[in-house]
């Protein structure tokens, strides 16, 4: 009301000819300035406290990730932030399982009419561990169904006309290059495929590789972290979240395996890889071949909690709704290795983002007037092991989960460098495109779209269980463009992938940016602001396929 009143005077009684957008421009100006501003030695100290090798790498379930998670609980209550978990503290404590592989009582037989033939674990195969039991073993015949994808949306079925129950299906990696990249990630992911799998009766899968697959997820880096446990979460009766029980065998074949696979059927993958560079989509059929798959581990349980703190709106009926930010504290365990530095620190991946968020928590305390909509910070555990702790979370919220109106998600920004634009992964889905881009213009950036959209990065971080439960999200990261012309943003990201990414290299050793970490903050502040103060709550894209999915 004050600047609109204030802008209609000086309209009004100036004497200078000035444009009224020039002076909402000014006024802008003028209120941008007088907001809080991030401090860089605050988001400093805090990423490097998280990513300290004390703190060992913060892995799920340790000691060290329960020193980090009372460290943010503790920068809440210094700030004000109210505990928003369960009975009234800021932790929501999580119980998961853990199955270690045996990795000495793994075994792939394929039987053919000529004789048995064995697949080599490591070299040419690996197998999830079993999770619902410790000791899993399944004898069927195999079926090729493409992709393994269902799909109405996409009308795409590779089980159409083919009867899987009580067999093995044997699966392509990956997804055709015609799909649209987000929607198709969804539909490729393994939960997807093992779903449609479990639908039609299957009693196993085998993955194949495929070179694009391989370029995605390479088998090498895939089997160098066998030593690692597979992690579920353990719902609050005992039962486990995502585990089909029904498929008693679940592997994974290199490229050459892959060939080998079909040419004891007498047949060829080649032709299937050629009906696949043609641009189409290969059908499915029985392979004249049985596959035994055994597999044992053990199992652990473990408990690990998401932190969440809340900041009450100001607006007696809107307060009731809230704006989530997120991010994950949790990063991978110890290299397996012989080398001095063994330690994943992750200090990018994610302790920048964890300080971006308790340094915009802080900004918000400091508002005259808190932001009409409630702030909720749910910084989670278990994004390295699948997402889960925002999984629990979305699933289990600590507020109705339709009064949960926006999230926004930081993960692993990228501050090596000073930025002039934002990427906001998922924002073309809904109405947060332009509340983003809104918030942005304030602060002199640009939103640049998705710059890898093969990637299909809106699908692969915690946000996505938001969207799951139908809640307008995105995920915030730097961009390609930087204020340094002597600085290439995406030859910064690509060397980042392929040298530091969950590699001991992601420390504070990196030439961090803390300016930028500081700027960072600002965004998710100013964002934040947009969306708490807007009369309308975001809302899903008319006919997008997310929010026809998903929507509450």
């Amino acid at each position: 009301m004050y600047k609109k009143t204030l802008k209609i005077l000086i309209v009004l009684f100036s004497f200078a000819a000035v444009s009224a957008a020039e002076l909402d421009s000014k006024l802008d100006s003028e209120q941008e300035s007088e907001l809080p501003q991030a401090d860089a030695a605050r988001v400093e100290a805090h990423i490097r406290f998280l990513s300290d090798d004390t703190l060992g790498g913060r892995d799920t379930g340790t000691v060290n990730y329960e020193i980090a998670a009372r460290y943010v609980a503790s920068q809440f209550a210094q700030i004000g932030v109210l505990p928003g978990g369960d009975a009234g503290e800021y932790f929501q404590n999580i119980n998961f399982r853990q199955a270690y592989r045996n990795l000495d009582d793994v075994s792939m037989v394929v039987h053919t009419a000529g004789g048995d033939e064995v697949f080599e674990f490591q070299e040419e195969f690996f197998t999830s561990a079993p999770m619902a039991r410790t000791d899993e073993s399944v004898t069927a015949p195999l079926v090729f169904v493409g992709y393994g994808i269902e799909s109405d949306w996409l009308d795409h079925h590779d089980y159409a006309g083919l009867d899987v129950s009580g067999k093995i299906v044997v699966v392509l990696g990956g997804r055709p290059t015609s799909f649209p990249s987000e929607e198709g990630a969804h539909f490729a992911s393994g939960a997807q495929k093992r779903q449609a799998a479990v639908s039609r009766g299957a009693v196993g899968m085998i993955s194949l590789r495929t070179p694009e697959s391989e370029q995605v997820s390479p088998f090498a880096r895939s089997v160098s972290n066998l030593h690692q446990p597979t992690v579920s979460i353990m719902n609050r009766d005992g039962s486990l979240a995502g585990a089909p029980s029904s498929l008693r065998g679940i592997a994974s074949l290199n490229l050459e395996a892959s060939a080998r696979l079909f040419e004891l059927a007498e047949q060829s993958i080649d032709d299937v890889s050629t009906t696949i560079e043609g641009g189409e989509i290969p059908f499915g059929f029985e392979l004249p071949l049985s596959v035994t798959l055994i597999s044992k581990s053990r199992h652990e349980t473990i408990t690990s909690p998401n932190i969440i703190g809340i900041i009450e709106g100001s607006d007696l009926v809107l307060r009731n709704e809230y704006v989530t930010f997120t991010a994950h504290l949790d990063h991978v365990a110890p290299a397996n290795g012989d080398g001095d530095d063994l330690i994943n620190n992750g200090a990018l991946d994610n302790a920048a983002g964890v300080a971006a968020l308790l340094e915009n928590a802080r900004l918000l305390m400091a508002l005259p007037e808190r932001p009409r909509r409630s702030i909720m910070f749910v910084i989670v555990t278990a994004e390295e092991k699948g997402l889960l702790g925002s999984q629990y979370f979305a699933e289990n919220p600590t507020v109705p989960i339709e009064n949960i109106v926006a999230n926004v998600n930081l993960d692993m920004p990228l501050i090596l460098y000073p930025f002039n634009d934002v990427i906001a992964f998922g924002a073309q889905h809904s109405s947060l495109k332009s509340s983003t881009a809104k918030a942005l213009q304030t602060l002199g950036l640009a939103l640049l779209d998705d710059p890898m959209p093969e990637q299909a990065i809106f699908v692969r971080s915690d946000h996505y269980r938001f969207v799951q439960q139908g809640v307008p999200s995105v995920m915030l990261a730097t961009g390609y463009g930087s204020d340094d012309p002597g600085l290439d943003g995406e030859q910064i990201w690509n060397d980042f992938f392929a040298n530091h990414y969950h590699q001991v290299s992601d420390s504070v050793e990196l030439p961090i940016n803390y300016e930028a970490g500081a700027q960072f903050a600002q965004v998710n502040f100013m964002i934040g602001l947009e969306i708490a103060n807007a009369e309308q709550r975001p809302s899903w894209n008319e006919g997008d396929f997310f929010g026809n999915e998903f929507s509450q």
